[in-house]
């Protein structure tokens, strides 16, 4: 057997063991991490192609929102995770803001800039008064029924959130006007201000079936 021979042969089995090794030093490593940090890292972070990405959970769930109805579906995803955390069984959600729900996926800025608290009739719970920044974004503590229905806690929980790309683009039309752009700069706009960690899919009933394509029980949202 030539050297260059017996070298190919003899690498596999070395990367094997420290591929191994690399494992086993991840794992031990994973005790030391936050267990919001470890659920939200349990799944790969999808890109739009690949949505929702590898789900592994004992039990998984998707949430369909295609109202913002006062913010239900968000708490929806929370009272499904609660109790499987609480019996310490893995669990994983997925929610699609579609439709008149998609806003929930703009940060403070468009909300603002496109006065969508006063075209959806939102108020903001803190302000009582037409929401000019997203009400279930970063809230303050005790100012929604449920601290733990804040996108971004859930977000920090390991939730994955589709926002539809349909709906996007009809609400750009629709909320253009109140900010003076047309509709396409609008879409623009909206897709650099959509909330970190939240993907823009290509519909939200695209979505709903991948989401269950990749084993989600379904929850109407509404």
């Amino acid at each position: 057997m030539s050297n260059s021979t017996r070298g190919i042969k003899e690498s596999a089995p070395r990367r094997s063991f420290f591929s191994h090794l690399g494992g086993m030093m991840v794992l031990g490593a994973a005790a030391l991490v936050p267990k919001s940090l470890r659920a939200e890292a349990a799944a790969e972070k999808p890109d739009s192609a690949s949505w929702p990405g590898s789900l592994n959970a004992r039990h998984m769930q998707l949430v369909d929102a295609y109202e913002i109805n006062d913010g239900y579906p968000l708490g929806f995803v929370h009272n499904f995770l609660q109790p499987n955390e609480a019996a310490n069984e893995s669990a994983t959600g997925v929610i699609i803001l579609r439709h008149r729900a998609f806003p929930l996926a703009l940060n403070h800025v468009m909300w603002e800039k496109y006065k969508i608290g006063e075209t959806f009739k939102i108020n903001d719970p803190e302000t009582k008064a037409p929401a000019k920044k997203n009400p279930y974004f970063q809230a303050k503590p005790g100012v929604l029924n449920n601290d733990e229905i804040a996108i971004d806690r859930l977000l920090a929980r390991g939730v994955i959130f589709g926002a539809c790309g349909v709906a996007l683009r009809g609400q750009a039309r629709r909320l253009s006007g109140n900010a003076g752009v047309t509709a396409e700069e609008a879409a623009k706009e909206f897709t650099a201000n959509i909330i970190p960690g939240i993907t823009i899919i290509p519909s939200g009933v695209w979505g709903v079936n991948r989401a269950q394509e990749a084993g989600c029980t379904y929850c109407s949202g509404g």
